[in-house]
C-alpha cells in the first residue's frame, strides 16, 4: 500500500496544486437548529395523548424515514387546527419545518417556522403561566434562529441577519439557553464577512467564542473560531487565521462524532489555505488530511474495493471459478425471475382485464339508467307543461267565449230592452212612471258591468285592434299616482288572434307581479318584432330580488309563464337583483295569422 500510495503521489500534488489555483477557503455558516425532546416536556402538561403520538413521530423522524413522519404530521395537524391548539401545532409545525430541511425543501421549511413561531407568540401572550417567561422566549429565540437560517438557505442574506440580530435582543437567556445566541454569533459574522463588514464579522466571531468557552461546548467554539479564522483570511492577515484555525483543531481534535469530523475538514482545509498564501508548503499535507477527514467513509469503501481486487488479481483461479458459480447462479436466476415475471404479469393482465371489463359493463349499465332516468323525466316534464298549457288555453278560450257571449249577447239583449222601454215613454205624454225610469238606469248600470266584465275577460281593445294598442290601453288602465307605465312598440302588426292573446296575458301577469312585490315606481314595457320573432322586455326600478333563491314559482305566477312561452317555443331570462330592480326579456316566434279566401 505505501509503494501505491508514492505512485499516486504525483497525480495527488497536480491535483492539488490545480486545486489550489482556483479554490477560495470555505465559509462555515451554522444551520441546523432542531425541535429537541426539551420543547415537548415545557409546552405539553395535559394532553397525553398527543404527546404519545409525538414521540412515536419523532422517532419516525430521528430514523430519518421523513417521508412517513410528514403524513402522520399532517393527519395528526388537522384534528389540532380545527381545535385552535396553539401548543401542539407549535411543535408539530416546528419539526414539520425541519423534516423540509432535511429534504432540502427550504422554501416550505421557512413557510412552516413562521407558522410555528405565530403559535409560539399567540401562547407566550395568553400568558398560560407567569413563570414560564424565560422558556418561552428560549424557544421564540431558537424559532427566530431557524427562520433567520431558512432564509439564508433561500439565498436572502438581508432577512436572515435580520432575524439572527432578533436573537441578540434576548438578555434573559440563561447560561444553558446560550447556545442559540452563540450560534446566531457565528452566522451573524459568516454573513458580515461576506459583506466584507469585518469589524462587526469579527465582534460577532469572538462573542459566539467567548459564550461558547464559558458553557464548554467545545464543537461551536471550534465552529466560531473557523469563521474568525476566515475573516482573517479575507483580511489578508494569514498569520492570524493559521493561528485561530490550529486552535479550532485542537478544540476537537480528539472529537470522533459526525460533526465534529466535518468541522474538522473544514478547518484544515482553510488552514490548508492559509498556509499556502504564508508560501509554507505544508499546506499540501492539511489539504490531504482535509480531504481524507472529508471523505474518510468514502475512501474506506474504495480501500476495500482496491483490495479485494488485488486478492482477485493474485488468486486468479480462484476469481474464476467464484465468477463461473457467480454466472450459473445468476443465469438461474435470471430464468427464473423471467418466468416468475412473466407469469405475474399475465394474471395482473388478465385480473385488470377482467375487472376492466366489470367496470365497463357496469358503465354502461349507469349510463342505461341514466339514460332511461333522464326520458322519463324529461316525459314528466313535458307532460306537466302540456298539462299545465292545455288548463291554461282552456281558461283562456273559456274566458273568450264568456266574454263574446256578453259582449255580443247579453249586452245585446239589454239594449234591446232599454229600447223598447224608451219606445213605452211616448204613450204616457212626459208622464213616465217611476217604475220604467229606474229600470232604464239598472239596464245602463248592468250593461256598463256587462262590458266592464267583458274587458277584463278578454281586452276587447286586443281582439279589435291587436298587441300595439292593448298593451297601450293596458299601461293606461294599470298606471297611477305610485306607478308609471311607459310603452315602446315597433313593427308591431297583427298576428294570429289565440298568439296575440297568450302575448298580453304574459304581460298583464309580470305587471301584476311589479304592482304586489316590487314596490316601483317606473315601469317601461319595450315590445318589438325582430327577425321573425316577439321580443318583449319588461324593466321596473323596483326592490328587485335574488334570482337564486327562487323557491315558490308559483307566487310569481313563472310555473303559468314558462308553460305558455314552452308551448310558444320561446325562451325568456329574468335579471334582477336586491335594490337595483328586475328586468325580463322574452323572446317567441311570430305565429301568423291564417288568411281566409272568400270566394
Amino acid at each position: 500500500m505505501k509503494k501505491k500510495k508514492l505512485l499516486f503521489f504525483p497525480l495527488i500534488y497536480f491535483a492539488l496544486c490545480l486545486h489550489f489555483s482556483n479554490a477560495s477557503p470555505k465559509i462555515n455558516l451554522s444551520k441546523e437548529v432542531s425541535i429537541t425532546e426539551a420543547s415537548l416536556v415545557f409546552i405539553i402538561k395535559r394532553d397525553s395523548t398527543f404527546q404519545r403520538r409525538y414521540e412515536v413521530i419523532l422517532n419516525t423522524y430521528s430514523r430519518s424515514n421523513y417521508t412517513e413522519a410528514l403524513s402522520e404530521i399532517l393527519e395528526l395537524e388537522d384534528s389540532y387546527q380545527s381545535k385552535l391548539d396553539y401548543k401542539n401545532l407549535y411543535l408539530l409545525y416546528s419539526l414539520k419545518a425541519n423534516i423540509y430541511n432535511k429534504t432540502n425543501n427550504h422554501s416550505r421549511a421557512l413557510e412552516n417556522f413562521k407558522k410555528a413561531l405565530k403559535n409560539l407568540l399567540i401562547l407566550k401572550n395568553s400568558k398560560i403561566e407567569n413563570n414560564q417567561t424565560i422558556k418561552f422566549n428560549k424557544e421564540i429565540a431558537k424559532t427566530y434562529l431557524s427562520i433567520g437560517s431558512s432564509f439564508y438557505r433561500n439565498s436572502n442574506r438581508d432577512s436572515a441577519k435580520f432575524y439572527y440580530i432578533k436573537v441578540d435582543g434576548f438578555t434573559d437567556l440563561n447560561n444553558e439557553n446560550q447556545e442559540t445566541k452563540a450560534l446566531s454569533y457565528i452566522n451573524l459574522s459568516g454573513i458580515y464577512e461576506q459583506d466584507s463588514i469585518f469589524d462587526k464579522a469579527i465582534n460577532y466571531a469572538e462573542k459566539a467564542i467567548e459564550i461558547n468557552r464559558k458553557i464548554n461546548f467545545k464543537l461551536n467554539q471550534a465552529s466560531a473560531k473557523n469563521n474568525l479564522g476566515n475573516i482573517y483570511l479575507s483580511m489578508g492577515d494569514f498569520e492570524k487565521a493559521k493561528e485561530i484555525y490550529n486552535e479550532g483543531i485542537n478544540l476537537i481534535k480528539n472529537d470522533k462524532s459526525p460533526n465534529a469530523i466535518r468541522y474538522k475538514a473544514k478547518l484544515y482545509y482553510n488552514l490548508a489555505w492559509a498556509m499556502r498564501n504564508l508560501k509554507d508548503y505544508k499546506a499540501y499535507d492539511f489539504q490531504e488530511i482535509s480531504y481524507e477527514i472529508e471523505d474518510g467513509i468514502r475512501d474506506k469503501e474504495i480501500k476495500r474495493m482496491v483490495e479485494e481486487i488485488t486478492t482477485k488479481n493474485n488468486v486468479e483461479d480462484v476469481k474464476r471459478i467464484e465468477e463461473n458459480k457467480r454466472l450459473i447462479a445468476q443465469r438461474t436466476f435470471t430464468i427464473y425471475g423471467i418466468g416468475s415475471f412473466v407469469i405475474i404479469i399475465s394474471l395482473l393482465y388478465f385480473l385488470n382485464f377482467y375487472k376492466l371489463k366489470q367496470k365497463n359493463l357496469s358503465l354502461e349499465l349507469s349510463q342505461t339508467q341514466l339514460l332511461q332516468n333522464q326520458n322519463i323525466e324529461k316525459i314528466k316534464s313535458e307532460s306537466q307543461i302540456r298539462i299545465l298549457n292545455a288548463t291554461i288555453d282552456g281558461k283562456e278560450t273559456e274566458r273568450k267565449e264568456i266574454a263574446e257571449t256578453l259582449h255580443d249577447s247579453v249586452s245585446a239583449l239589454l239594449s234591446s230592452a232599454n229600447l223598447h222601454l224608451m219606445a213605452t215613454n211616448q204613450y204616457f205624454n212626459g208622464n213616465t212612471p217611476l217604475e220604467i225610469s229606474k229600470t232604464q238606469e239598472i239596464i245602463k248600470e248592468a250593461s256598463q258591468k256587462i262590458r266592464d266584465l267583458s274587458h277584463t275577460l278578454v281586452s276587447s281593445v286586443l281582439l279589435k285592434f291587436g298587441l300595439n294598442f292593448a298593451v297601450k290601453d293596458l299601461a293606461a288602465k294599470y298606471s297611477n299616482s305610485n306607478l308609471n307605465i311607459e310603452t315602446e312598440t315597433h313593427n308591431i302588426r297583427r298576428y294570429e288572434q289565440n298568439f296575440e292573446i297568450k302575448i298580453y296575458n304574459i304581460i298583464q301577469e309580470f305587471l301584476n307581479n311589479i304592482l304586489k312585490h316590487s314596490k316601483a315606481k317606473n315601469t317601461v314595457i319595450k315590445l318589438q318584432e325582430k327577425e321573425g320573432a316577439i321580443v318583449l322586455q319588461i324593466s321596473d326600478d323596483g326592490v328587485g330580488f335574488d334570482t337564486s333563491k327562487i323557491t315558490n314559482k308559483d307566487g310569481l305566477g313563472l310555473n303559468q309563464i314558462e308553460a305558455r312561452i314552452h308551448v310558444l317555443k320561446g325562451n325568456f331570462s329574468i335579471d334582477s337583483k336586491i335594490d337595483e330592480g328586475t328586468s325580463i326579456i322574452i323572446k317567441v316566434p311570430v305565429l301568423e295569422r291564417t288568411t281566409v279566401n272568400h270566394v
